[in-house]
């Protein structure tokens, strides 16, 4: 596929773009890695020329940069800049859009990268508006990339589809989840698929559960507006979420293209046993931070509804009903104000069946687990029981320990391989609109559960682990959340 000439970022004077998308695109410039003639165009509801933008991208960018930043490299990447105004739902500026993209340049302009870096509710009537302007690109060829969530729940996600088919085509979208990008995520395609000594176990026959963690020990920030509509339920566990749980399940592709990749995980979403609408209490706790550990409450948040009901926690249990899986539960949490940043997949094994050591009853001996790290570090390991030095026959654990990262190399970031993929044409770590699909039709049951809830939510303190109704979703009680790497 041919290379963009022109990379145009909606909302580019916003959070998203000034944290992810500039620096990333920046670290990719200054590594030579982008096409010499693309060139990035900013737009925004400011009323800027481009100097005014350039000395924006200087007063916020070189902060987030820290010790990458470099100001002959930094300086090459402004140059590669140009800024227009454009009020969504203003029909002109989509004209003037069009001219600035027209103008003259270097070599052949192929087509136009739109990454939609807005929020999701301005996504409809910024595609209607692009169509309109000439600027949809079924012939030229012009991609969308819009970030989560995708919809506000199963029909909204519908909705929301049929308006991007209506304008583009599905080789046009690029629906962008960031976990996709990150090594481990990669890596755990190649740790199952390309180990004899990991892939034989990886099933009901071995595996006791599985667990997934995406815990943040921040709170919403600035995101108030956004996260107290959203809820930790659609903005994390129905995309970040749902996707790890499917890479974790799937079977080995055929190959590894667009479709084989995806094909799998959606097979996986469609075999998730649906939570019953009168048990939904037993399937899923959501809850809300309280003051605590030198936070504030939610409710005392600047920007949150008063006597707001938004869960800033959930945990959920699933059972992936098919041959690999068949009664292995998967347990997943998510929140905010948690005790420590950690986003782990942890797969529990059986223990074994025979109590060989007396002196240390069975109870005593922790199982085996594999885990994968994404965050705080990238990293993978196997736990394994040894014998401790001495007389007695106790048991002690000890780790096989692997890093993804290699200290002596820079590797990409998740938003940078994504926005390569992207310049790419490449839609492998991208998702399709059936797994968006189904990964609503999953937590759907849920979602409607908790919006007859109008009186009472579960309270969990700041700097916590969370609340202990999670507990009781446990399946036996040798079960239990695995808090640490």
């Amino acid at each position: 596929m041919i290379s963009p000439c022109y990379f145009v970022i909606f909302g580019a004077t916003g959070d998203l773009a000034v944290s992810k998308l500039l620096p990333a695109l920046y670290y990719l410039s200054r590594e030579g890695r982008l096409p010499e003639n693309l060139a990035f165009l900013g737009v925004s509801r400011r009323d800027w020329n481009n100097n005014q933008w350039q000395a924006f991208m200087y007063e916020k960018l070189p902060q987030r940069l820290g010790k990458e930043y470099n100001d002959d490299d930094f300086h090459v990447f402004v140059n590669r800049f140009s800024y227009t105004q454009v009020i969504h739902d203003h029909p002109e500026h989509y004209v003037n859009l069009k001219q600035e993209l027209g103008k003259p340049r270097e070599g052949v302009c192929a087509n136009v990268v739109f990454y939609l870096a807005i929020s999701p509710s301005d996504f409809s009537v910024v595609v209607s508006q692009l169509d309109a302007a000439g600027l949809s690109g079924r012939l030229l060829g012009n991609r969308i990339v819009l970030e989560k969530p995708f919809g506000h729940d199963l029909a909204s996600a519908r909705e929301l589809n049929q308006h991007l088919h209506s304008h583009f085509e599905e080789e046009q979208i690029y629906r962008i989840d960031h976990y996709l990008g990150k090594e481990t995520v990669q890596n755990l395609l190649v740790f199952r698929f390309a180990n004899s000594l990991v892939e034989p176990i990886w099933n009901r026959n071995y595996i006791d559960h599985v667990q997934i963690t995406v815990a943040e020990s921040k709170g919403i920030g600035s995101r108030a507006g956004y996260f107290d509509n959203t809820g930790a339920l659609r903005d994390v566990l129905q995309n970040h979420m749902m996707q790890l749980l499917s890479v974790v399940a799937m079977e080995p592709p055929a190959q590894l293209d667009d479709d084989a990749l995806r094909d799998e995980k959606v097979k996986v979403l469609r075999s998730i046993r649906p939570v019953p609408s009168d048990a939904v209490s037993h399937h899923a706790v959501r809850a809300q931070y309280e003051a605590g550990d030198g936070a504030v409450a939610y409710q005392d948040e600047p920007g949150v509804a008063k006597n707001s009901m938004t869960e800033t926690y959930v945990a959920a249990k699933f059972y992936v009903d098919n041959w690999r899986w068949s009664g292995v539960p998967f347990y997943l949490r998510t929140g905010k104000r948690m005790a420590q940043d950690l986003t782990i997949v942890s797969l529990r094994l059986k223990q074994p069946p025979l109590k060989l050591f007396r002196e240390a009853p069975m109870e005593e001996i922790e199982p085996n687990w594999i885990v994968l790290s994404i965050q705080p570090d990238e990293s993978m390991h196997i736990e394994l029981q040894a014998k401790e030095p001495g007389l007695d026959m106790s048991t002690r654990t000890l780790q096989l320990h692997a890093s993804f990262r290699d200290d002596n190399q820079r590797q990409l970031g998740a938003y940078e391989a994504l926005l390569m993929d992207v310049i790419e044409g490449d839609h492998s770590l991208f998702i399709r609109f059936d797994e968006v699909e189904w990964s609503w039709k999953v937590v759907d049951p849920i979602l409607r559960q908790f919006s007859l809830e109008q009186e009472f939510i579960q309270s969990y303190r700041a700097g916590s682990w969370g609340p202990e109704e999670a507990s009781q979703l446990f399946d036996s009680s040798d079960q239990s959340w695995r808090n640490h790497i």
